[in-house]
Order: structure tokens, then sequence, then C-alpha cells
């Protein structure tokens, strides 16, 4: 006569990692989140600083003409898209970061450290940039239209013809994320199908 071990449906309904497992990876994708985006507003806080707002200073060449800093403000989102949806953007920001964390609970993305990683870059370039739409960086009132814009400052340009739109270290966060979490979607069927096969319970003749 065949049985399936006890314990098998329960191991199958809580984490395969344990509590101290867990723990660290929740403080590396806190640390990951709050390291991005106090990356993010320190460099932005610095370069404002030094170069002022857009149009006061000519832009500084670290290769000329391809790369350099150039600060500029953005009233749309990633990479200057939907101009003029600032608020929308802010509240859609705060609807993803509540998403991600119930990501991490409630869908169990906490197993994967490539997930963890991937979202903490993510939630660091999503805090960053909302601290900006916020209006928390104290945008001159004379500039309504900067009032929900993000702060810009990285510079890329082939010529003066094909110039890439400003952006910030957030926006790198984001875009490198989302790639992590794109190559995660390809690779996941696989990863699914051999952990269904090795998750099988065997048979136990008694």
């Amino acid at each position: 006569m065949s049985s399936v071990p006890l314990g098998w449906k329960a191991s199958v309904s809580t984490s395969r990692l344990g509590r101290q497992a867990i723990w660290a990876r929740v403080a590396l994708f806190a640390s990951l989140a709050v390291g991005g985006t106090a990356l993010d507003l320190v460099t932005k806080q610095w370069v404002f600083s030094w170069r002022g707002l857009p149009g006061q200073t000519p832009k500084f060449w670290l290769i000329e003409p391809y790369f350099g800093i150039e600060t500029a403000v953005n009233p749309g989102a990633l990479f200057g898209m939907g101009a003029g949806f600032g608020t929308v953007f802010a509240i859609l920001s705060v609807l993803a970061a509540v998403g991600i964390c119930v990501w991490l609970t409630k869908f169990r993305a906490i197993e994967s450290l490539w997930l963890v990683t991937a979202l903490g870059i993510v939630l660091g370039g999503i805090v960053g940039n909302l601290y900006d739409r916020l209006g928390m960086w104290n945008p001159p009132a004379s500039m309504p239209q900067w009032q929900s814009g993000v702060r810009d400052w990285i510079l890329i340009q082939y010529s003066d013809q094909w110039v890439w739109p400003n952006f910030n270290i957030a926006d790198s966060l984001l875009v490198a994320g989302a790639i992590m979490l794109a190559v995660h979607s390809m690779m996941s069927p696989g990863e699914s199908e051999s952990s269904a096969e090795t998750s099988q319970p065997k048979a136990v003749r008694s």
C-alpha cells in the first residue's frame, strides 16, 4: 500500500526558506531600496547645488560632446515621456510600491534572490522620483510646471541632432530592475517545470 508523507502539503504551503534566510533577504531588499533612493537624492541635490537650475549654467562635459552633466526638470515620466501627468505618475508610483511589497510577501517573491534584488532596485528608483513628484525638493514657485517634476542631470548624446532625454540615478535603477524582471520572466517557465519535478512527493511502501 502506498501513501504520501503527511508533512508534504504543509511544506508546499510554507516558504522553503528558514526564518533567518527570510530576514536576510528582507534586509537586502531594504538596503537596496534605501541605498538606491539615497544615492539618487544625494546626487540630485549635489548636482543642482553645483550647476544650478536648468538654463543657469552651460553643459559640463565629462566626455565631450557625448557624455556630461546638465540639469533639467522632467514633468513627465521616465526619460521625458508623458509630460504634464506628474500627479498621475505619483499615484501610480505609490501603487507600484504597494504592489512590490505584496509581491514579496503574499506571492512569495522573497524566495527568489533574483527577484528580491530586482524589486529592491526598482523600489529605490520609484521612491527617488516620487520624492520629486511630491514637490519635496522645493521647486521655485515661479515655475509651476515643475511642482510635480523630477530633477534630471545625466546627459548622453551622439550629436546635437541625436540627444537622449536627460535622466537620473532613479531612472537608471528602474531600467536595471525592469531588465532583471524581464530576464526572470524568460527564465521562470523552465525553473517552474524543474522545481515541479523535484517537488513531486515520492510514494512510500508499507
